[in-house]
């Protein structure tokens, strides 16, 4: 059974994404436009900064494509759920792509999906259409960052796949990582995966790299609720995944 198409990441960010791409069409054309009304260095700049903006999208498409459809991500064969994972909580930020794709792969004895998405604090309008073209996994609650609806170390894994950056003030951050340590078994284990705010991100989205996190960020938020980063490596050049654990696990 096919769950996920192809070339669905890129389709997905173009469909959820389609005004950045309107705005540069439009002002590529102004700057074409610029070029033959004007003379002299004015017409050679906007030349010039037309065909630096189509340079810009067309390597963060093609790296959108490699990304999502070509590097093998949402093959999940870095996921490693161990057999002694038997709770698995998954947590989305309005828009999950994994947890059908898990549950297809992986016999888990008990997976909770939740979705922290406030539409109040998290304002991306690309989510929202996210929403709109995707229902939710069966059985997502819904939940707050600074309140998780478990019990204390009740967690053999927790999943952060692509949603945590989404929560941008440093103070919800980290009441969110304090969370995620009461609920986390002294054993288990916390998965994040992340673009960083990092020059390969720059040189693949430019301007949009400010959307993802700094690792700084990331350090700071599991050393400040008493985590440990067991470990990390990179997925492809562009996301890394951390593995988090308590800080007196061995």
């Amino acid at each position: 059974m096919e769950i996920r198409k192809p070339f669905q990441g890129i389709k997905n960010v173009i469909r959820f994404n389609w005004h950045f791409y309107l705005f540069a069409f439009g002002f590529v054309l102004l700057l074409f436009v610029a070029y033959y009304c004007l003379f002299g260095i004015y017409a050679n700049l906007s030349l010039w900064l037309a065909l630096l903006i189509c340079l810009s999208t067309i390597i963060s498409l093609v790296m959108t494509l490699y990304v999502y459809d070509l590097s093998g991500l949402y093959k999940l064969n870095w996921l490693k759920i161990r057999e002694t994972d038997h709770k698995v909580l998954s947590i989305s930020a309005g828009f999950d792509e994994v947890s059908t794709l898990i549950n297809a792969i992986y016999n888990i004895d008990d997976y909770r999906a939740v979705d922290f998405y406030d539409p109040d604090l998290h304002t991306e309008i690309s989510i929202e259409r996210a929403r709109r073209a995707y229902p939710p996994y069966p059985g997502t609650i819904k939940i707050s960052t600074d309140q998780l609806p478990f019990e204390d170390e009740s967690m053999n894994l927790i999943l952060l796949i692509l949603a945590a950056h989404e929560i941008r003030k440093a103070d919800e951050l980290h009441s969110f990582f304090l969370e995620l340590k009461r609920v986390l078994k002294n054993d288990g284990r916390i998965i994040l995966v992340e673009h960083f705010r990092d020059l390969p991100n720059f040189l693949s989205y430019n301007l949009g790299a400010f959307h993802f996190q700094a690792r700084s960020t990331w350090l700071k938020a599991i050393e400040n609720s008493s985590l440990k980063l067991e470990k990390e490596y990179k997925l492809n050049p562009l996301m890394t995944k951390m593995t988090i654990v308590h800080g007196n696990a061995h």
